[in-house]
């Protein structure tokens, strides 16, 4: 979806100032807004997608008001609601009102040294072969979804080369919406900054991103 998280080339929003020595937490309640967010995903009753898709569909106005964890905080709400595990007055409170939805699995302490090294692989056996090779040359489609997408505005309806065949991974335009999970090809693509950017561009600049095979049509 074209949502407030899709700034790439956008312009007015000021340079991007890396912090020296930025600590992993600026405040104690963002290091428990992502054990939060470990500790309820892995219920079992949600895709990353779903809760990408959540923090991505925050107003855009709301959106750039919000800091890094605040919107983790906002996503992990809505999917809450969504699953049956709490409503927004419990939410608001921090007290149970009532029983909800009972978690498919619980996270144990114990547990997440090893569940974080181990990570959540989303590679999957492929149906078919691919469709392109490295080196092959390939266009962008331009699609406007109201539903997630992994495919940036600046990067639609722009031609590039495959970089890179990346394997067969969990697509999240669908996996984020509750639908039975497919998977695709992935490919890492690069293009020109003048095929991004337009002439004002550094000609000797290039972006690679990640796009899946449905997102690709030949050149």
């Amino acid at each position: 979806m074209n949502g407030g998280q899709d700034l790439g080339g956008q312009m007015g929003f000021g340079p991007v100032l890396p912090e020296p020595n930025e600590p992993i937490f600026h405040a104690d309640w963002e290091a428990r807004m992502l054990a939060l967010n470990v500790a309820a995903g892995a219920m079992g009753h949600w895709t990353i997608d779903e809760i990408r898709h959540a923090r991505e569909a925050i107003p855009p106005a709301d959106y750039l008001s919000l800091t890094y964890y605040e919107i983790w905080y906002e996503g992990l709400r809505t999917v809450l609601q969504r699953h049956g595990f709490a409503t927004p007055a419990e939410l608001d409170s921090g007290a149970s009102g009532g029983t909800g939805t009972t978690p498919k699995r619980v996270l144990k302490g114990t547990d997440v040294p090893a569940v974080l090294r181990r990570g959540f692989p989303y590679e999957r056996e492929a149906a078919a072969p691919a469709r392109f090779k490295v080196g092959d040359k390939v266009r962008t489609i331009v699609m406007h979804p109201q539903h997630h997408t992994r495919l940036p505005r600046y990067a639609r309806g722009k031609q590039g080369v495959i970089e890179r065949v990346t394997g067969c991974h969990v697509f999240p335009d669908t996996g984020a919406h509750g639908a039975p999970e497919t998977a695709q090809w992935l490919y890492t693509v690069v293009f020109t900054g003048p095929e991004l950017w337009g002439r004002d561009a550094d000609p000797n600049s290039s972006v690679s991103i990640e796009a899946w095979e449905s997102y690709l049509e030949p050149a």
